[in-house]
């Protein structure tokens, strides 16, 4: 106090006597110490707040079971729609007991795998190289978009006979119709994300001295990878998707393969089964790439949704 008052006494003479004391402060330290002590605003409610979105997650799931469980029991029929000969969820869940006691369940899961990661990888490579050299060239885009586009609509199954005549053997058929189900969102996405870079992030780079490959590689390919990522969480869905399309070819195992030949022996639950099985597949995998992007692209983080 006798330090703080001997500094004020000279302004408190030019004030008129009307001195204006401040408020002492806290050392740095323990500011410093304070901040770390105190809790970021909303921290103590963010794993409260997950928890609640993880069971309200749940809930919905388990709510459109039981709506099916219902509509399968009750056999409802309302013309247009009709669950008369939908299995429920009962006979499924007999179904999958059945499967997971079977050897051929890990031979099933083990062929779609490696047939959907064999397509994704190819997808993926063709896909980010082709959109990156088409988002940077004009000639390119002129030359190469147009034949894409077309080929672009084309869905899995049309692709079915095309791909026995090209292909010596059915595996490298498959795998063709799962690349070809996850090439289209990866290229269209890596394409947006190059046309979405600032044009003066280029201009500067290129000011500084960055040399064409460089600045592809350390600005291009950086500020579009986000789009790129979610391009891939997309193609790999796709993948799964035409897996039945492209075990329709031949085979002994897949997920695709069992819920086809289901269908030709009229096991509706197993069908079922292998429907819900590729859903499963297809998100866990989805989900595996976008944990890797996030992983990959820590500069990027999308802004929270507000409630």
């Amino acid at each position: 106090m006798t330090m703080i008052s001997e500094r004020s006494a000279p302004a408190a003479a030019e004030l008129g006597g009307r001195a204006t004391f401040a408020p002492a402060r806290a050392p740095a330290g323990a500011r410093a110490s304070r901040r770390r002590a105190s809790p970021a605003p909303g921290g103590e409610r963010r794993p409260r707040r997950d928890l609640g979105r993880a069971a309200l997650r749940v809930l919905s799931v388990a709510a459109c079971v039981a709506l099916w469980q219902w509509a399968s029991m009750s056999r409802v029929d309302l013309g247009l729609v009709t669950f008369v000969n939908v299995p429920a969820p009962t006979e499924v869940l007999v179904a999958a007991r059945e499967l997971f006691g079977s050897p051929k369940l890990w031979l099933h899961l083990r062929s779609s795998v490696l047939r959907v990661l064999a397509g994704f990888v190819a997808a993926g490579v063709t896909g980010v190289v082709l959109g990156l050299v088409i988002g940077r060239s004009r000639l390119a885009e002129d030359t190469l978009l147009p034949p894409l586009e077309v080929l672009r609509p084309i869905p899995g199954v049309a692709w079915l006979p095309l791909a026995i005549l090209m292909f010596p053997s059915a595996e490298l058929s498959m795998i063709f119709i799962t690349t070809m189900g996850a090439l289209f969102p990866i290229l269209l996405a890596t394409i947006h994300g190059v046309g979405a870079l600032d044009p003066r992030l280029i201009a500067s780079s290129r000011s500084l001295g960055a040399r064409p490959f460089r600045l592809f590689l350390e600005v291009v390919l950086p500020g579009a990878l986000p789009s790129i990522i979610t391009g891939m969480s997309i193609g790999m869905g796709t993948s799964w998707f035409c897996l039945v399309t492209a075990e329709m070819i031949g085979g002994q195992y897949g997920i695709g393969y069992f819920t086809w030949e289901s269908y030709n022996l009229q096991r509706y639950p197993d069908i079922v089964l292998g429907m819900l099985l590729i859903g499963l597949m297809g998100m866990l995998s989805s989900a595996l790439v976008q944990r890797i992007g996030a992983w990959l692209t820590p500069w990027h983080r999308p802004e929270e949704k507000g409630r």
